[in-house]
């Protein structure tokens, strides 16, 4: 193993309590990060009692609110000379207690990995949401599912839980879209594909962890709707995602929310995205698309 350190950086909006929890997760980890940098959207959003209370050395950065701008001002806290690996993980994503061990395997094991993300034992964001104890539960039978797999490539790493390797962060000054706003849909395709012209995007299943899908601190069914076009619009024209995936990621959409729209879920504002999505093709067909246009909206 090498000494490099690893960092976890974590852009939080509108979770006090399921922030809390998923530090304590962290605090369990049998490699120990050697810094934690928490970005809130909002003082609120971040109980600092509680993290005085966990063994991890912890520090809060400052930023403007939306995933893109409070990532990027994380990426600013780091020192530029570490040769380091930083793991964003979402603020309600839960890892086993051998992630960070295993990254820190994987990288060693393959100098040319730009990029990584682990295998999601259970994503609570394609439903109603996972509870901590249910993620917990899921955590304690795990096993060792997936642990004797090969790393697998990716077309792009999974934001939820993304590893990257600084020194190609740093060399290159790669940083998240700001052009992306709030809940910055798809800034983890645009960044990964960006990182992939310096090495390989890998997937692995050693690293393994439960994803709540937590739906406080999301943006509204109308915003994100129009997100669900105008992202993938925007990637098309930097040719940061391909042709063929844009338009089948914004036809998917389109018919989820329609569908939805029969049978919704009762989680989900499935007529607000599919009147966000109404009003992007209005404004693709009118040469106005832009992502940071949901800023405009009530």
């Amino acid at each position: 193993m090498t000494d490099r350190p690893i960092f976890i950086g974590i852009a939080t909006s509108g979770r006090r309590e399921v922030l809390t929890e998923t530090l304590k997760e962290l605090a369990r980890q049998t490699r120990s990060p050697d810094h934690v940098f928490v970005c809130p959207a909002a003082p609120d959003d971040f109980d600092a009692e509680a993290a005085a209370r966990l063994p991890l050395p912890i520090t809060v950065v400052r930023s403007s609110r939306g995933t893109c701008h409070q990532r990027n001002a994380i990426l600013g806290a780091l020192p530029e000379t570490a040769d380091g690996l930083l793991i964003f993980f979402d603020d309600d994503f839960f890892p086993l207690p051998s992630y960070l061990a295993e990254v820190e395997a994987l990288f060693d094991a393959g100098d040319d990995i730009v990029v990584a993300s682990g295998l999601v034992l259970a994503d609570g964001a394609t439903g109603p949401g996972l509870s901590p104890e249910d993620a917990r539960a899921i955590i304690g039978r795990a096993g060792d599912q997936g642990a004797d797999r090969p790393p697998q490539p990716l077309y792009n790493g999974y934001g939820c839980n993304m590893t990257v390797r600084l020194r190609v962060i740093h060399a290159h000054g790669i940083r998240f879209d700001e052009d992306l706003p709030l809940y910055a849909w798809l800034e983890d395709v645009d960044l990964s594909r960006r990182m992939a012209a310096y090495g390989r995007i890998v997937g692995s299943a050693t690293m393994r962890g439960v994803h709540l899908g937590s739906k406080r601190g999301r943006s509204s069914g109308l915003r994100f709707g129009y997100s669900q076009i105008a992202n993938p619009w925007h990637l098309l024209k930097k040719r940061t995602m391909r042709p063929d995936r844009a338009l089948i990621q914004a036809a998917r959409n389109v018919a989820a929310n329609i569908a939805g729209t029969v049978r919704p879920e009762p989680w989900i504002d499935r007529k607000g995205r599919l009147y966000g999505n109404a009003l992007a093709l209005r404004d693709l067909c009118l040469g106005r698309l832009h992502p940071r246009n949901i800023l405009e909206f009530e």
